[in-house]
């Protein structure tokens, strides 16, 4: 058993998702093999990565007594409407703090934010990511001097509790398929990829795992995933080093224009997957990603007979706020 295999968890979906052969997207390509788990088709929520983490998150919130959740996110936050979702799921009260142009909320409701609205949550808007964190604190102030229990959730679930949830999805991606090459996935809080990093390193694989960031700069990223490596350490009770001496790799090149701004080689993957594969990647997040696996398959740089798996973390939603 994995040394997270005790932590307590809320089921909220079937496990495992599948792994799927992408043949006709490998053909185009020309090799290497390539395989995704299906974290997209999750059937909670519309899915996704955050519901792995809010299973750890909300059972901690459970035994907690908590009976409201505070997140935050931008307006089309995969992990806002998932912690929309559980809060509704579990009798709790959501409070979402969205950062949107001049703090206002959009004129029509589509994506995420109808789906938010529609689970119930009660929205603040404020005007820059920079403030979310402030904003979030003084919220659970409000409820806690209204005699309510609230938890404040950070940005993406990306805890060593919510991480741990992905050291847990390494075992699981173990028992459907032997250890691929390398795992590509999409990184931007950082909690994804510190999970697949611990996961891979409990299991003595040689996995590589490439975050491609959907929004931070490289050095950045790369920080505060070995802050969570170290939380990780702390909860898994192994020494210092046993996680954080593991390379983080992560690659930058495909931000473009920053956060939710699609560039060119990210809708062209959107169109390749869907014409080759049917299957839909999310503008933001899996959409970059996927730019980076196209590139390198493009470069040579995987050999042919390579397993790489991609990782879909879903976020599928946000197409419908294009």
């Amino acid at each position: 058993m994995s040394a997270f295999g005790s932590l307590p968890s809320i089921r909220l979906a079937p496990q495992p998702s599948t792994v799927d052969e992408l043949p006709a997207l490998s053909a185009a390509l020309g090799g290497p093999r390539l395989l995704m788990k299906r974290d997209d088709a999750i059937p909670f929520a519309f899915g996704g990565n955050k519901v792995r983490k809010m299973q750890l998150v909300a059972a901690q919130a459970r035994e907690s007594g908590v009976d409201t959740v505070i997140t935050c996110g931008g307006v089309q936050s995969n992990h806002a409407r998932v912690t929309a979702a559980v809060a509704a799921k579990l009798g709790l009260q959501a409070i979402l703090v969205v950062n949107a142009p001049k703090g206002r909320a959009p004129e029509r409701a589509s994506g995420n934010a109808l789906l938010d609205a529609l689970l119930g949550a009660r929205i603040r808007y404020v005007d820059s990511r920079q403030e979310r964190a402030i904003a979030m604190e003084e919220a659970a102030a409000e409820e806690r001097r209204a005699g309510r229990r609230p938890l404040v959730v950070p940005l993406g679930a990306s805890t060593p509790l919510g991480a741990a949830a992905f050291a847990l999805a390494v075992d699981e991606l173990c028992s459907q398929i032997p250890a691929p090459a390398i795992i590509v996935h999409a990184s931007s809080s950082g909690g994804t990829q510190a999970g697949l990093i611990a996961g891979c390193a409990l299991a003595g694989l040689p996995t590589r795992v490439i975050g491609v960031s959907a929004d931070e700069p490289a050095a950045a990223l790369r920080t505060t995933i070995t802050g969570i490596l170290e939380g990780l350490e702390d909860l898994a009770r192994v020494p210092r080093g046993r996680f954080t001496s593991q390379p983080i790799e992560i690659d930058d090149e495909f931000v473009g224009g920053g956060y939710g701004i699609p560039t060119a080689a990210s809708q062209e993957a959107i169109e390749l997957v869907a014409r080759t594969e049917a299957i839909f990647l999310d503008p933001t997040y899996t959409a970059k990603a996927m730019a980076g696996l196209i590139a390198r398959c493009r470069r040579g740089v995987f050999d042919r007979d390579e397993t790489v798996v991609f990782w879909h973390t879903g976020g599928q939603v946000g197409l419908f706020a294009l």
